[in-house]
């Protein structure tokens, strides 16, 4: 039978990231689990109630000058890497695990865990309430807009909107 266990509360000193820049915005609420493998660049915004979830396994790294909405979500079970100047809405889910299917006598949460790192290039921007899933390479400078899947890998200077997210055009010189 399956136990589950605490996580803990989430409550962190920023001195305990692997590493930060200097100049690094935590609004309260913000829940760092595991945060010795969290690397946060410089002018790094973190929104209230943002939550990441970092493992030994992957970890999440933010670049330089990004900004990550409220009530954000970042799971590090593989690597997170976001590149410099990247905004991320409000609500943005970014997923980097996900269960495989055990079979119809049980429990899908029964299924091991696979794990896929998750990219996001610098310049890019994601609208709020997207979900990015596990595996994920967004290129440099894409637009992302509000409530999109992103289920697959999306190319340099891309706009990308819906369910799932479908490319609708290049972005302008």
């Amino acid at each position: 039978m399956r136990r589950f266990q605490t996580h803990g509360t989430g409550a962190f000193e920023v001195e305990q990231l692997a590493a930060r820049g200097p100049h690094l915005v935590v609004e309260p609420g913000v829940l760092v689990f595991r945060p010795e493998f969290v690397w946060l660049g410089d002018n790094v915004y973190l929104g209230h109630g943002c939550l990441l979830k970092a493992y030994p396994e992957g970890g999440i790294v933010v670049g330089d000058d990004c900004w990550i909405g409220p009530y954000g979500h970042l799971s590090g079970a593989a690597r997170i890497t976001i590149g410099d100047g990247v905004g991320i809405g409000p609500m943005v889910q970014i997923l980097t695990s996900a269960h495989r299917d055990p079979g119809r006598n049980r429990p899908i949460l029964d299924g091991d865990l696979d794990r896929a790192p998750v990219v996001i290039g610098p310049g890019s921007d994601i609208g709020a309430g997207t979900i990015i899933k596990p595996g994920v390479t967004i290129g440099a400078g894409v637009q992302v807009g509000a409530g999109a899947v992103v289920t697959g890998d999306l190319p340099d200077f891309s706009v990308v909107a819906g369910v799932p997210a479908r490319i609708l055009r290049e972005r302008g010189e």
